[in-house]
Parts: C-alpha cells; structure tokens; sequence
C-alpha cells in the first residue's frame, strides 16, 4: 500500500456509487487508480440520481460516464474529499480499478478475510505525523485490534491517543484504512457519525466481539 502523500491536484477525479444487500448504498472517489475517498454503505444514503455520479449495480456492471462537477459528501469521521470533476478520458482505467475494489468490499462485507495491500490511497492531506498514523492503521490486520494510545505508540508517539482518535475520525478510507480495527482502552470506543452498533457489525465480521 503506498502511504506516501501524492500530489493530486491536476488529475481528474471520478465518483461511483454502489449498493450491497443488507448494507445499503456507498461511495468511491477515485483518479484512474488512485483512491481518493470511500464511504461504506450505508442504508440512510439515496442512489444520488441528481448527481453526476456513475452507478454500479449489484453485480457491479458500470453505467457509461458522463461529464460535470459533483460537490463532495462528508465520508464517515467528517472530512469532505476533494472536489470531484468527471473526466471522460479516464472512465476505463476509473471503472476496471472500482469494480474490482467494490467487488473487494463485497467479501469482505460477507465476512470474507479481504486485504487491499495493493490499493493506493490519497494522503496529500496528512501531516507527517498523519502518515505515520496512516502507515501503523494499515498495518493492523483483520481480526486484530489496537487501541488508540497503542496506534499513536506504533506511529511512533506515545501518548498521543486524543491525536490518533481523530485521526480516525477524519478517516476517508473505510474498510481500506481499518480504523474499525482501533478500539478504546476500556471499550470499543467510538466510529463517527456511524455508529457504534456499525464497528460492532464489521469486527463480528472477524470474529472480534466487544
């Protein structure tokens, strides 16, 4: 996984949606094969059809492209992504990389062990600290948890728990950057404006129950 800031100012950027039984419908922000954003299905989210966005259907088929500018969503933590132009001359590349990714989501969200090793994120918008933190989250892997001072002590500050624990919350990345995986020291702790109930649901997924 490349956890390196990449710059990302001048690429074009697509949007997905796409909808999971018993989950609901979610979101993808992609440029070519970078990930620049990935909000988990959710069932209070609408199919989007006033928005130029591109609709993957359950069995991950891609509707053509169309060309205009989305405003972006607030993804789970609270961060908006940045803002989404649809660009035509990448929708190939843009589709083969999120019906793949999708498909991904699906095991997983079947309780399917599921790794996203080789998926490059955008993190132009870390600190160096961020990036740390960045590197230790995806290095928790499934059915394992830690908690936010032992995130903060694996990216090298002791003692910054309050910093890891929003670093979490500003999280573009569920499922690929596992901050389901980071518990409180004396309970499973909080995940935005999701929900605990929803953390519960996916670390049951690996068999961790809290």
């Amino acid at each position: 996984m490349d956890v390196l800031p990449v710059e990302i100012e001048s690429a074009g950027a697509q949007r997905y949606t796409y909808e999971i039984d018993g989950w609901g419908m979610g979101e993808v922000t992609v440029a070519g094969s970078l990930l620049l954003a990935h909000d988990l299905a959710s069932p209070g989210r609408r199919a989007g059809a006033d928005l130029a966005t591109h609709v993957l259907s359950p069995t991950t088929s891609v509707v053509p492209p169309t060309t205009g500018v989305v405003p972006p969503t607030t993804p789970k933590g609270g961060t908006n992504p940045p803002e989404v132009t649809l660009l035509d001359d990448c929708a190939p590349v843009c589709a083969d990389f999120v019906s793949d990714f999708v498909r991904r989501v699906r095991r997983q969200l079947a309780g399917v062990e599921t790794s996203y090793a080789d998926v490059r994120v955008d993190l132009s918008w870390c600190s160096a600290f961020q990036a740390e933190l960045a590197a230790a989250l995806l290095a928790v892997p499934w059915g394992e948890v830690v908690s936010y001072g032992e995130l903060a002590a694996l990216a090298g500050r002791p003692g910054a728990a309050r910093a890891a624990g929003s670093f979490c919350a500003q999280n573009r990345f569920a499922l690929v950057m596992p901050c389901h995986r980071v518990v409180g020291a004396a309970g499973i702790g909080g995940y935005g404006d999701s929900g605990v109930g929803l953390k519960r649901r996916l670390l049951s997924l690996e068999g961790v129950e809290l």
